[in-house]
């Protein structure tokens, strides 16, 4: 059953803007995933929290990159982390669970230790070149997306720019690394969404389908489908082999501000300026639930790690976690 888990009030001081959820293995549950390790050491992980810490990150108005833990359905404000003087458009957890980037009007971007809670580098950049940003699979750099349609690749080790590809000269708001490495997705402001072949350093595909900006998108777990959420109130789902549309869905009443797959692949969250945080069904296309307990826009929305939660922030402060059945 879908029901609302926690809800916490005033989770920042102004409006939030984004948001994440990532999962950090311990060590002692790396080495039993990878085979390394004895039976005495695979019991002591039964008593190691399911060996691994949750961590979702939200940024706000004000400025503010807040860490926060789950466990045991107990939410406990970890870390703020402070530094950027104006409103966090961006965060995003490395997939080891180990780094946060955060990303800023102020027009630089941070990258941060989660569990230390400290700054690890911070990379200026103009004031147009930086919107969007996320790790790519092997987290060894960052992409973002600019006002000026270029991609960059922000090497993690370094903190500097390696690579630009020039898309067309319009905003970029939103970019997504497809699972596999092998492709970079863009949404521009006029409502177009370009596919970047990583690997030939090429662009390959140019997909239209919605007429406003595209302001969230995201690739299915196994990289086969493109999600996009637009402010013409729709989502579509894109065949990434084909570069055709395979589904477009209606449901919201207003712009369609954030959208995640679930990491099992089987649904999709969808959160909008119309108050509502949806869930769907990845195979029916099908509406299946839909959350109202925001008083106003929803700028974010994330599952959990094992797909039984997901997290929605929105401008009323607010920070809702939900339960899903599995």
């Amino acid at each position: 059953m879908y029901s609302v888990l926690l809800k916490k009030e005033t989770a920042h001081e102004e409006s939030i803007w984004c948001c994440t959820w990532g999962r950090r293995k311990s060590e002692k549950k790396k080495k039993a995933d990878e085979g390394g390790d004895d039976e005495k050491s695979r019991d002591s992980i039964a008593s190691d929290d399911g060996g691994h810490t949750d961590y979702i990150v939200t940024g706000g108005v004000d400025d503010l990159v807040n860490v926060w833990q789950l466990k045991d359905d107990n939410l406990k404000l970890h870390h703020k982390l402070e530094g950027h003087s104006l409103g966090v458009v961006s965060v995003a957890i490395s997939n080891s669970g180990k780094l946060c980037a955060s990303s800023s009007l102020d027009s630089s971007m941070r990258i941060w230790d989660l569990e230390r809670g400290e700054k690890i580098a911070n990379v200026e950049c103009g004031p147009v070149d930086l919107w969007t940003v996320t790790f790519s699979p092997d987290d060894k750099y960052i992409i973002s997306g600019s006002h000026a349609g270029k991609i960059t690749l922000y090497s993690v080790e370094t903190a500097k720019a390696e690579q630009t590809f020039v898309s067309r000269e319009i905003f970029i708001l939103s970019i997504a690394y497809s699972p596999d490495g092998k492709y970079i997705a863009i949404g521009a402001i006029d409502g177009i969404i370009e596919i970047f072949d990583v690997a030939n350093s090429k662009w390959c595909y140019t997909l239209e389908g919605h007429a406003m900006p595209v302001r969230t998108l995201c690739f299915s777990p196994d990289s086969q489908v493109l999600l996009t959420g637009s402010d013409d109130g729709h989502m579509k789902l894109y065949d990434v082999q084909h570069a055709t549309v395979v589904g477009t869905l209606s449901g919201h009443g207003s712009w369609v501000l954030s959208v995640a797959f679930s990491p099992d692949g089987k649904h999709f969250v969808s959160g909008s300026a119309d108050k509502t945080v949806k869930v769907w069904d990845a195979s029916t296309k099908q509406c299946i639930h839909t959350f109202a307990e925001h008083n106003d826009q929803v700028w974010g929305v994330k599952f959990s790690p094992d797909s039984s939660k997901i997290v929605s922030v929105s401008e009323d402060r607010t920070m809702i976690i939900y339960s899903c059945p599995v």
